[in-house]
Formats: structure tokens, sequence, C-alpha cells
């Protein structure tokens, strides 16, 4: 009996001791709008497709659970909402970052540790000002509040941040608002561009954006734009500043915002692409962790689900056509900014010409074929757009496509087998995956605001 009880005793100190020691790295990776459609989408994809054996990097890891998204005003979150519950712990209305409903500041997980030690590196597809990123640094009643965003990363201190773009360098009436002079004064080195960061890599704070400002994101993974940033790019370039700046401990945000950008647009095999690069950049990190297990946690959720995305279609294929998407080689975006550019120009296009390029960058009406009744519906919505210059355009959170484009991605999902059921968010859980010190912590059905709750734990932070 008293051997037992020894044992006992024992097995609680080796339990203390595994909470005792915090993390001194600490991953945190955010899907922006990605669901659990989107995520088994993709595995199946990877699995069926790629022929790969092994799970995702993300759902290799041993806890994985669910979590609430809700705002403080809304049972559907926008990603201000979320973003700002997923870095502070706290509720709050759609629209505001960091900042309780009744806009009293809140401060993000990555502002304490930071206060404790911890260097912090933020990075994201999409502009470091925008919702999800900015809520772990901003407070603002209003995400669009660019200017204001500006000014409280270049007051944060962090040691630096990547983004696709600024967006508050100009004010409404288009005059320079003097952001960039701010961020200098506060000691960071703005540079775009990949080849700018290696030349910079001697500053001790940096904020890295894309190398063509003129678009509001990387770039989707489909369409191949090699000279852009990347999210894997941008992992490994926040870990090396990190390991320079901040070797002894660190914590990195790294956002996945590409993927709600295709969601919104009901691009499935935009996403699927968007993920599995989401997944590269995890690898980063999970092979970091492999060296430093004792002193390494990462945590992978969402803010919320966009879209609704799922396999299986009503009227849809028997079975979900994923090789499908090997013949997909541009996104909605593109195909819209192709069909833009030829109204623009003036040209009279002719729907054979049309059908070629829908052939050699979708795979419609070549490798992927299409019913008389699809065909029809294709056609209409072409006269429509390019003939009688009449079309009902559908406008998303991001952007805005015209009837024509809207008719061929919809026909593309659908001979896939991929459905949506919106092109805004739904109030679905996302996931929750982790790995490392106190892990375990995040293995039951969570609310997103207990996320950072636990990290706080684990990394023994007090409030």
């Amino acid at each position: 009996m008293f051997s037992k009880f020894i044992t006992l005793i024992a097995c609680l100190f080796v339990a203390i001791g595994s909470w005792a020691a915090a993390p001194k790295y600490i991953f945190f990776f955010i899907g922006d709008g990605m669901g659990m459609g989107h995520v088994m989408t993709a595995q199946t994809y990877n699995r069926t497709v790629l022929g790969n054996n092994e799970l995702l990097p993300m759902m290799q890891f041993p806890v994985s659970s669910l979590a609430m998204t809700y705002s403080a005003n809304s049972k559907i979150t926008d990603s201000a909402a979320a973003g700002t519950a997923l870095s502070t712990g706290l509720k709050t209305n759609n629209g505001m970052l960091g900042e309780t409903p009744d806009e009293t500041p809140v401060y993000s997980i990555a502002c304490e540790l930071q206060k404790r030690g911890y260097g912090v590196a933020i990075g994201t597809s999409v502009p470091p000002d925008d919702a999800t990123p900015a809520a772990f640094y901003a407070h603002v009643k209003s995400r669009s509040m660019y200017y204001e965003i500006g000014l409280d990363m270049a007051r944060s201190g962090y040691d630096m941040f990547v983004g696709s773009k600024l967006r508050g360098l100009k004010s409404s009436d288009g005059n320079d608002t003097g952001l960039l002079d701010t961020l200098a004064t506060h000691g960071y080195t703005v540079v775009e561009g990949r080849e700018a960061f290696e030349k910079s890599k001697g500053s001790d704070k940096i904020v890295l954006l894309n190398n063509d400002p003129s678009l509001e994101h990387f770039g989707f993974t489909i369409d191949s734009i090699s000279d852009n940033l990347h999210l894997p790019y941008i992992t490994q370039a926040c870990l090396d500043h990190l390991m320079r700046v901040s070797p002894d401990k660190f914590f990195m945000m790294i956002e996945g915002g590409n993927i709600d950008w295709a969601a919104h647009a009901n691009d499935g095999g935009a996403v699927v692409k968007e993920i599995l690069n989401f997944n590269q950049a995890i690898k980063i990190a999970y092979d970091f962790y492999l060296s430093h297990p004792d002193e390494t946690l990462i945590v992978v959720t969402a803010d919320h689900n966009t879209g609704g995305m799922q396999m299986g279609v009503e009227g849809g294929p028997k079975e979900v056509n994923l090789k499908n998407l090997d013949y997909q080689r541009v996104s909605i975006e593109m195909l819209q900014r192709h069909c833009k550019n030829l109204l623009d120009s003036g040209k009279t296009v002719s729907w054979n010409e049309m059908k070629e390029y829908l052939k050699a960058n979708l795979g419609l009406y070549g490798a992927i074929g299409v019913t008389d009744g699809q065909d029809e519906a294709i056609r209409e919505k072409f006269e429509k757009t390019f003939v009688e210059h009449d079309s009902d355009d559908t406008e998303t959170l991001y952007a805005t496509y015209n009837e024509f484009v809207y008719e061929v991605f919809n026909t593309l999902d659908h001979i896939n087998g991929i459905g949506w059921t919106t092109t805004n968010h739904t109030g679905d859980f996302v996931p929750v995956f982790a790995v490392g010190v106190g892990s375990e912590l995040f293995g039951n059905v969570n609310n997103n605001i207990d996320i950072p709750a636990k990290i706080r734990k684990i990394a023994g932070i007090t409030k």
C-alpha cells in the first residue's frame, strides 16, 4: 500500500514538473475561415490524389478538439471579434479589435508574453493590419481604422510583422499619413520582398511586406505567383529573425489569411491548396518542435468557418472528384481579373476563345466534361456578361465577381462534389490541434476564449 502511495506521489511530481516549466517557444497558427469541411476536403485530396499515407501535419498532433466561435453580439462572428477572442480571451462585438464592447482596451497574450521577455512575431498572408493579426496588438472600435491600427503596430515594439501591404499609408483623401515615418521613429525597418528582407537582416525590428503592394494578399497558391511571399517562407523568416533577436524565448502567430479569401469566393480548389500551404508552414514549426520537444508549444485553430464548405452536393457526383483540382491552374480571382481585362479592353471575345481559356486553365470542356445543362448555363452567363454587358454581379466580403465567372466556379465545384452554404461566415465549430508543452489542456471542446486562457496557464501568466 505504501509503495502505491509513493508511486502516486511520484506521478504527481512528474505532472507538476511538466507544468512548472513554461514553454520557451510558442507557435500559434490561425487558419482564417478554416472549418472542419475545409480541413477534411484538403486531407482527402492529400490522401486520395497526392497519395500521402500520412495525415496533414496539423492532423498528426496528439491533441485534437473543437472550438466555438460566437462573438459578444452575434451567433456568427467576424474576424475582428474572433481575433480578439483568440488573442485576449475576451468576447467583443463584431468589428471591434482589442477592446471590449464598451471600448475598454484589452491586451493579447503576445503583449503579455513580450512583457515577460518573449520575442514576438506576427505574420499573415493578407495585410498585417487586417482583423486577425491586428487583434494581437491593436485597440480600435472598428477594424477599418487602418491608420490607427498602424500606429498601434508601431507602438507595440514587437520584433517582426509580415503581411501583404499596409493600408494606413494614405488618408481617405489620398494624402500621406506619415505612418512609415512613425514606424521608423519606433525603430522599424520596412522592406518589400525577399531580396530587401535578406539585406535587412541586421535590423532588430522589421516590417516585411510583399514585393507588389498593389496586391491585397500574397496571391493564391493555385495561381503560382513565384515572386510573392508565401506562408512557409514568412514562417521561416519569422523563426530565423526571432532566433537571432530573442533566441531564449519567443511567441509567433502565423495566419493563413488566404484560406478565408478563397472560401468567401467559394473556390474549392484554391481553398484546398491554401490549406496545404498552411500546413507546410506548420511543418516548419513542427520540425522546430522535434528539436525542442520539452520547450515548445504549437496550437493550431481557426477564427471561424467561412462558406460552410463540404464534400458532397445534391445532384452532384457519387464520388467526389478531387483529382479535378489538379486541372485548375487559376483561382476565381484570376479568372475575374482576366475577364475584367477583356471587358475593359473593348475587344470582342468569342465563346470559342473563352472556352479554350476554360479548358486550359480549369479543365472544363477538356479533362472535365460538362453536361448539356451546365454548358447552357455557362454560355447564357457568357452572353449576358460579354455580349449584352448586363451581368448581375455577385459581391462577397473581399471581391465582386461577374455573373459568368461565378457560374463557371459554381459549375466546377458542383462537378467536383464540393458544396457551400454561403459566401459569408457560419457559426459552426472550428478545429483545434496542439502538440508540445501543456498541449493536453486543449483536448476538450473549447470556447475560443479558452485558447489564450490555456496558453496563459501553460506559460505561467497570472492576470
